[in-house]
């Protein structure tokens, strides 16, 4: 048995504050982590869920024109669903509308989408039926089963009576054209005069490998050029656009976070450390005799330095298990109530999302126990100061 950990384990670390203050330092970072992986994706499943994760749209971008549409069925689409991180790919038709309830009217953006049912939740939704944003039906106080008489402008007026199907909750806008209706795309197509080949965008959804601005950029390139080479003669020429590149400032947002989580951890575990510090040097002076007597006895420095130090590592073993486990209950609670609610209109979500990622966790909590460790050393070099013959007393 090594004797610097038999030592260790008979010395009684008696700093409870530093205890305490590790576990509150690891369960603010713990939380942190999970917050910030939250945000990411909630915010980036929900633009997936509105417009996907990379947008095949015509070459002018303006997918909103009714006069330029593109194939449903490409020659390049085999080509692209085949790409390594490609989930699915689907098709819509946007077209830009107004709505009315009353005397109340707003503009939206229509969707039409193929699998009403799972937005809607429910199976066998039948023509001329909408999934409508929570902000929109608070708008115009409107619930399943509201009438929703909608304008489109164009050449002619057309007009179309939908039936309210399903409310969502809204996270981002559906752009300059207002919030998104979804709809079914036979009826949107109808509204546009095209046949079932003929779509506004292919949207492609990604693996969540690539649901990050550097995946999604490079699915963006790698999906523009399989459509461009692939594409036949008679094909509408389009372009690729990722996420990142139509909400900028969401990731840009996103981005933020992560940084001020970075810096959370940084204060976290200096503070942390920094308590350590103290109670490991409390607990030095109160075993200056002991130090003396082990340094008689032939122990040196170093291995005198392992006892207090193994003493002091299983104090923020266990203040870290105590945080990581008030951290993952808080963590729990939050993900199934939703306790705690923000703004939608700052954070972009109506409540604090939280998602339990193990693996960053573990580097979390590996960085912040090397990093308290570290600044451990420079109390554990008092140990070289101390002269056996001034601290040991014969009696």
């Amino acid at each position: 048995m090594d004797v610097s950990l038999f030592i260790a384990r008979r010395l009684r670390f008696k700093g409870r504050i530093a205890m305490v203050s590790i576990a509150v330092s690891f369960f603010v970072m713990i939380v942190s982590v999970s917050i910030s992986s939250g945000f990411r994706n909630e915010i980036r499943d929900g633009i997936s869920f509105l417009s996907g994760d990379v947008q095949l749209t015509p070459v002018n971008l303006n997918y909103l024109d009714e006069s330029s549409p593109i194939d449903r069925y490409p020659a390049y689409l085999e080509h692209v669903e085949s790409l390594d991180g490609v989930e699915d790919i689907v098709p819509a038709v946007y077209k830009a509308g107004i709505v009315r309830n009353g005397t109340e009217i707003q503009g939206v953006l229509f969707k039409g989408v193929e699998n009403m049912d799972r937005i809607t939740g429910t199976d066998s939704i039948p023509s001329l039926c909408v999934s409508i944003p929570s902000t929109l039906a608070s708008m115009l106080r409107l619930g399943p089963g509201d009438r929703l008489p909608s304008y489109f402008i164009g050449e002619k007026v057309r007009v179309r009576n939908f039936t309210v199907s399903s409310v969502y909750d809204d996270m981002l806008d559906g752009g300059n054209a207002g919030m998104m209706v979804f709809v079914g795309l036979s009826d949107m197509q109808r509204v546009n005069g095209w046949d079932s080949g003929q779509v506004s965008a292919l949207e492609v959804i990604l693996d969540r490998r690539y649901k990050n601005m550097q995946g999604m950029e490079k699915m963006q390139q790698d999906i523009g050029s399989l459509a461009l080479l692939y594409a036949s003669d008679d094909e509408t020429t389009v372009v690729a656009r990722s996420a990142v590149s139509r909400f900028p400032q969401v990731f840009d947002w996103l981005n933020l976070i992560d940084f001020n989580v970075f810096i959370i951890l940084l204060l976290m575990t200096a503070v942390a450390g920094f308590n350590m510090i103290s109670g490991l040097l409390i607990m030095l002076f109160e075993n200056i005799s002991t130090i003396g007597l082990l340094k008689s006895l032939g122990m040196d420095d170093r291995r005198i330095a392992k006892v207090f130090l193994a003493s002091a590592s299983s104090a923020v073993l266990k203040g870290m298990a105590i945080g990581n486990v008030f951290a993952l209950l808080f963590c729990f609670i939050q993900g199934r109530t939703h306790l705690i609610r923000l703004d939608p209109e700052n954070y972009f979500l109506p409540f604090v999302p939280v998602h339990a990622d193990l693996p960053m966790f573990l580097l979390a909590d590996a960085a912040a126990y090397i990093g308290i460790m570290l600044l451990l050393l420079l109390p554990a070099l008092f140990i070289t100061k101390i002269d056996p013959a001034k601290t040991v007393r014969v009696s």
